[in-house]
């Protein structure tokens, strides 16, 4: 009798403790990662690194060859120079012409005063040549007066148009060379592409390449995984989740060493699934598939509880791990984001 309710009571606490402490098996050790490439396309000149190899921020992942972009931007500031030059000069003429712009305005109203007095000379004595009060010498003489006075008049104006279209070349060429100035820029920029430092502390892996491979934005030469941060993904059942929220206190341990535990917090908790028992498909989401598809059981979510205090050379990106939560245990909230 007493062996029987001792049971009953070691199976009440079991239940108790598992409802309390949900844990599963379902899990995977997760870090952020990046897959390096070049910004620029080029042949690949130097690799100090290797394969699994760790690396700090800024470390030298790899070099392009910078030849080509060196003589680029040396072509760009080539063009610059020009420009800096043609408006020089430029700039010189349009100040003399500036200079000048009093003395062509009043040669230009002068012009106009004499073009006037010609015609109304012209048109006094055209009307006398007829009636045979006037000689046709003066007639002829007010007609030459007339042509020299609309000539001046027109070539005074040209000058005043040209020192207007001198400014505005001016302008067309300072325009330019704030073009030519940004090309400078982006020439700069793509020879600083052919140099490839690590952007954050990390382990490199999937390196399948060497120096004189030729490098394109589109190909990833390798993949960077970071080492700052470490992740435990669990999938526990729904009807786990009750009460688990960002700062539940979590307990993990990785398969390659389950004598050792880590301390954990969740992080977030998933908010949807792909079905993978002929429901709906929703693209992008994580697959869980169900232990048992002919039964209806409850549906896993992704819980993602970051490792406080991760050793290194436990963690690997996909390893298999065991994760409990510690329902109505939680961290302070700066913990869970550093």
């Amino acid at each position: 009798m007493i062996i029987a309710v001792a049971a009953l009571v070691l199976l009440a606490l079991t239940l108790w403790l598992s409802d309390r402490s949900p844990k599963t098996d379902d899990a995977y050790v997760y870090a952020d990662k990046v897959n390096v490439t070049s910004e620029v396309a080029g042949r690949i000149v130097e690799m100090p690194v290797h394969d699994n190899q760790r690396v700090k921020k800024g470390d030298l992942l790899f070099r392009l060859d910078p030849r080509p972009f060196e003589a680029a931007l040396a072509q760009a500031k080539a063009q610059l120079d020009v420009l800096d030059k043609q408006i020089e000069l430029t700039q010189r003429t349009v100040d003399s012409q500036r200079f000048n712009a009093r003395a062509m305005e009043a040669a230009v109203a002068a012009a106009r005063a004499n073009a006037k007095q010609a015609d109304d000379t012209l048109r006094r004595l055209e009307p006398l040549l007829e009636k045979g009060y006037a000689a046709p010498e003066d007639v002829d003489k007010a007609r030459t007066a007339q042509r020299t006075s609309q000539a001046q008049l027109n070539s005074a104006e040209l000058q005043a148009r040209q020192a207007d279209a001198a400014v505005s070349s001016v302008a067309a060429l300072i325009a330019q060379k704030a073009a030519a100035q940004a090309q400078v820029v982006e020439a700069a920029l793509r020879l600083e592409y052919t140099t490839v430092r690590a952007p954050f502390d990390g382990r490199i892996v999937a390196l399948d390449t060497r120096v004189g491979q030729y490098s394109s934005p589109s190909k990833p030469i390798f993949t960077l995984i970071a080492s700052d941060k470490w992740f435990v993904v669990a999938n526990f059942r729904e009807t786990d989740l009750k009460e688990i929220k960002p700062g539940t206190r979590a307990t993990v341990y990785v398969m390659s060493d389950a004598s050792q535990r880590f301390d954990g917090v969740v992080d977030s908790v998933g908010f949807g699934v792909t079905p993978t028992d002929g429901g709906a498909s929703l693209d992008g989401l994580p697959r869980v598939a169900r232990t048992i598809n002919w039964v209806h059981v409850s549906q896993r979510f992704p819980v993602k509880i970051k490792v406080e205090s991760p050793d290194e050379s436990l963690f690997r990106l996909g390893a298999s791990a065991i994760a409990i939560l510690h329902r109505g245990e939680h961290a302070a909230r700066q913990s869970i984001r550093p």
